[in-house]
């Protein structure tokens, strides 16, 4: 595998950005370690980071690259801040660039497919959120989304006490509770939306741990989805809001694409 830290201009966010990506490369020498690229261009899949970190947080934390070393598929991890993947009330343009110009940037930059069944996205707790913003949201885009202890109902979770002060934050990020609720924000009311549209909406992966401080918006979000139509595929299980779950969890999510034959690895 190859691995590189790019920095590089947004013009949408009017500022330098920076993504860690890694490559698939076709290696016989590596040792303990597989290491398969195919022919053509990747399948790619973009990790995306919770509040509190940034783009290195899952090279740091994980083993993304060892997990990923046979399947032949790109990770792109992006930095977006504390935005939500939103185009912030008062702030940059975040979903903007996680949606349109990042893809094109990387596309350009890389060899990734462009096709939508080669391409995934998941993330952690705020990138939970932004994962399933952009698998419902954005559906023609992506064949599969994950959402890991997502922050998936912001409107409940602004109700809650232990809700640490972000209220204010929130604000800058969603603006009003009026503007947020129902908006492509607010996740159950956008998973609705896009089920009565009938839109096309790809593999829908949720997990999240029974001690997490978000296992019950986790809960309520599946509920709505379900309900109003959603295939949406919930799995719980022991784990609070911490690396060690997610570390596992990706695996399994990429265990699922490949059993579900959404990731084809490469053949010797």
């Amino acid at each position: 595998m190859a691995f590189m830290e790019c920095h590089f201009n947004s013009d949408v966010l009017g500022m330098a950005s920076t993504m860690n990506v890694i490559l698939p490369q076709g290696s016989t020498t590596q040792i303990g370690m597989a290491s398969s690229a195919g022919e053509g261009d990747f399948p790619c899949l973009y990790l995306l980071h919770g509040l509190s970190d940034d783009h290195s947080v899952w090279m740091r934390r994980t083993s993304i690259e060892r997990y990923v070393a046979d399947l032949g598929i790109a990770v792109v991890m992006p930095c977006v801040h504390r935005s939500f993947y939103t185009n912030m009330v008062k702030g940059a343009r975040y979903w903007d660039f996680i949606s349109e110009e990042l893809p094109s940037i990387v596309q350009s930059m890389f060899r990734v497919s462009k096709e939508r069944k080669d391409t995934f996205v998941a993330g952690l707790s705020m990138g939970g959120h932004g994962a399933f913003k952009l698998g419902l949201a954005r559906g023609d885009l992506f064949a599969g989304a994950a959402s890991l202890s997502g922050a998936l109902d912001m409107v409940y979770r602004a109700t809650k006490e232990e809700d640490g002060g972000f209220g204010e934050e929130r604000s800058l990020v969603f603006g009003s509770m009026d503007e947020l609720a129902g908006s492509d924000n607010d996740l159950p009311a956008l998973a609705e939306k896009v089920a009565a549209e009938k839109r096309e909406v790809p593999f829908l992966y949720q997990w999240c741990g029974l001690a997490d401080f978000l296992y019950e918006d986790n809960v309520r979000f599946a509920e709505r989805a379900k309900l109003a139509g959603l295939d949406v595929m919930f799995e719980e299980g022991p784990g609070a809001h911490e690396w060690e779950c997610w570390d596992q969890q990706i695996v399994r999510y990429l265990d699922l694409l490949v059993d579900k034959g959404l990731l084809v690895p490469p053949q010797d």
